[in-house]
């Protein structure tokens, strides 16, 4: 029997310190499962190689638990260890022996599957015990050993009666930790952690109903076995290769990582790369709703199928972080800073990589199946207008496939929405004026205005959009948005309709003065103009410019560039054609005049919904007694 101390120095402990500073106690199962792992896998390889003679077979990994003794056990059935191994990669804090092992095979163990990153890991599990044992046997022809420490420098190392290669971990639970004694609490983190990993993990026992033979009998049974319980899926589809799967088996993949959403995914794009890094994973686009801080953290980042996070931000670009699905890469530094990621270069070519992947999967969508795309769009159209947004490159590619639809649910690209446009709606400058609703319920009025005179209305609805116009603005030349209650149809308006007036300059200079001694000037720009006599005799726009400031101040906050809050401000365009315009201006009586006013102004006001509380009782108690 040996005793000694734990070679513990500065350059070994330093590494460790870093990568152990989990906030979360439950990964010390993580980093045991994982080096359960690489035992088997390593095993697995030097067979393969003709190294190691002995028989491979199926192995699995077991959990066990003993709440009487507070013990929880962790079985491998792969290289194990000798006891100048243990000695070397045990009491040589922070050795790895995964990254030793890949560096002695690094040409023939690349696709081995081995974790590596992860180090040994194994003092993580001094944050749950107060005592560890391993009991392990080498695939060599040599005694096994049995390690003990009580979590300090001191270890004993004594020879063990173990017949099979293989690792043994004993944690000696704390009362502090207790929890982890559960069986419901161990199945729940092996499910979190380590639902996919390579190697079969078994925990306990369950019943299994067999199907009855073919030429069983009318009155035969089904029989039921006990069988050992594996919790993971060894094989999970983003390590298959696309041509070896079929629609359907990405569908059952879908409701395997998400087995309470109730939706299909609209579709898929599956990630398969191994230069410059190694990439794998599928991800989903699911059907999203215009609350996009609902829909984050849903896709899983693992590394060689072990789960590390649902929080990729940083990895996958920031508008991809609504999708749901798996990626999968062991280039992917683990444990470190968020800071430390952004600026790691392998990140970043991940990242772009994605990015350009996604939109090369949207453009072929669109090009292949277009009548089935547009039909999509209202359940993507958050995450690509986001990706238009925030990514340059994505904003490049995105012209040959992003839609803008009009009102009628009709789909153009820019390109095509051009095209349509150009000879009918531009202003006197000849800037092209593309209109659009945002509410078509709240702005028919003016939508059924802009239709009749031939305008094609676009149906931006979503929360992105106007950001969204004010980058479209800034990179397209000589085009304008103006949202169809704006100022800026009046430009348009004017070019298309050279009516001439039924008042006299005389009228219309009286005409203004009463409606000015009525509509208070602060919150109206009282405009005249000359239009169809049909069309309505007041007209409520608002400037542009004030309206979208207005809009980006109250997605920020507080006052927008020291201006402090925006007035509420409308231009009021009076029809001077309008047969009740011609009526208030010849009204007998001041008070007629005023009623008069009052009611078109508030008809005008109701059209955009900005009647309300005490005024709106009093327009409809004035209506009533205007129809009495």
């Amino acid at each position: 029997m040996a005793k000694g101390k734990i070679n513990v120095s500065v350059e070994n402990i330093f590494p460790l310190i870093k990568k152990f500073l989990y906030s979360d106690h439950e990964i010390f199962l993580r980093e045991l499962i994982s080096n359960a792992t690489d035992a088997t896998l390593k095993l697995k390889h030097l067979v393969n190689l003709g190294e190691a003679k002995v028989d491979y077979g199926n192995p699995q990994i077991e959990v066990k638990i003993d709440e009487d003794k507070k013990t929880l056990h962790i079985l491998d059935q792969g290289i194990g260890m000798t006891t100048e191994e243990v000695e070397k990669y045990i009491n040589e804090v922070a050795f790895s022996g995964a990254n030793e092992f890949l560096e002695k095979y690094k040409d023939s163990a690349q696709d081995s599957g081995i974790i590596g990153h992860f180090g040994l890991g194994f003092y993580s599990a001094f944050m749950v015990a107060d005592k560890v044992e391993i009991i392990t046997k080498s695939y060599k022809d040599e005694p096994a050993a049995h390690w003990t420490c009580t979590g300090t420098v001191d270890f004993s190392l004594e020879e063990a009666d173990k017949k099979e290669h293989g690792t043994e971990i004993i944690l000696h639970i704390n009362d502090e930790s207790e929890a982890f004694l559960k069986e419901a609490r161990i199945r729940e983190l092996l499910v979190k952690y380590n639902k996919f990993m390579p190697v079969p993990i078994k925990f306990g026992t369950k019943e299994k109903t067999l199907p009855l033979p073919e030429d069983a009998k009318e009155d035969d049974k089904p029989k039921t076995v006990t069988v050992d319980d594996i919790i993971n899926n060894t094989q999970p589809a983003w390590v298959k290769q696309p041509a070896d799967l079929e629609e359907q088996d990405y569908k059952d993949f879908y409701r395997e990582l998400y087995p309470m959403q109730f939706e299909e995914p609209l579709f898929h794009i599956h990630l398969n790369v191994d230069y410059p890094f190694h990439l794998t994973g599928i991800l989903y686009f699911p059907r999203l709703s215009n609350d996009m801080t609902l829909q984050k953290d849903k896709i899983q980042l693992y590394q060689n199928q072990v789960f590390v996070t649902d929080n990729v931000e940083g990895i996958v670009p920031e508008f991809l972080t609504m999708l749901k699905g798996v990626i999968d890469s062991p280039d992917i530094p683990l444990n470190v800073s968020r800071s430390y990621l952004q600026a790691d270069g392998n990140v970043k070519k991940i990242s772009s990589y994605i990015t350009r992947k996604v939109a090369d999967k949207l453009k072929k969508l669109f090009k292949d199946t277009r009548e089935d795309f547009e039909k999509k769009w209202n359940d993507i159209k958050v995450v690509i207008e986001y990706g238009m947004l925030t990514e340059d490159k994505f904003f490049e590619k995105a012209q040959q496939f992003a839609l803008y639809p009009t009102v009628e649910g009709d789909f153009y690209t820019f390109e095509e929405l051009q095209e349509k446009i150009k000879a009918a709606q531009t202003d006197k400058d000849g800037k092209l004026i593309i209109l659009y609703a945002s509410n078509p319920a709240d702005q028919d009025s003016y939508i059924q205005t802009a239709k009749a005179k031939g305008y094609q209305v676009l149906l931006l609805d979503s929360p992105i959009a106007p950001h969204l116009i004010q980058k479209l603005e800034a990179e397209k030349e000589n085009i304008s948005f103006a949202r169809v209650d704006s100022d800026h149809i009046d430009n348009l308006i004017k070019k298309e309709e050279e009516q001439v007036s039924k008042l006299t300059e005389e009228e219309k200079e009286t005409l203004k003065q009463q409606l000015e001694s009525v509509i208070p000037k602060k919150e109206y720009s009282i405009q005249l103009e000359n239009m169809d006599s049909e069309a309505a005799p007041l007209l409520i726009t608002q400037p542009e410019f004030m309206r979208r400031m207005k809009e980006m101040q109250q997605t920020g906050g507080g006052g927008f560039m020291g201006m402090g809050n925006f007035p509420e401000l409308y231009n009021l365009i009076v029809n001077t054609n309008s047969p009740l315009i011609e009526t208030i201006l010849k009204a007998k009586t001041d008070k007629k005049r005023a009623r008069l006013i009052h009611q078109a102004l508030d008809l005008a006001r109701l059209s955009q919904n900005l009647l309300k509380g005490e005024e709106l009782t009093n327009f409809v108690k004035r209506s009533f007694d205007m129809i009495k």
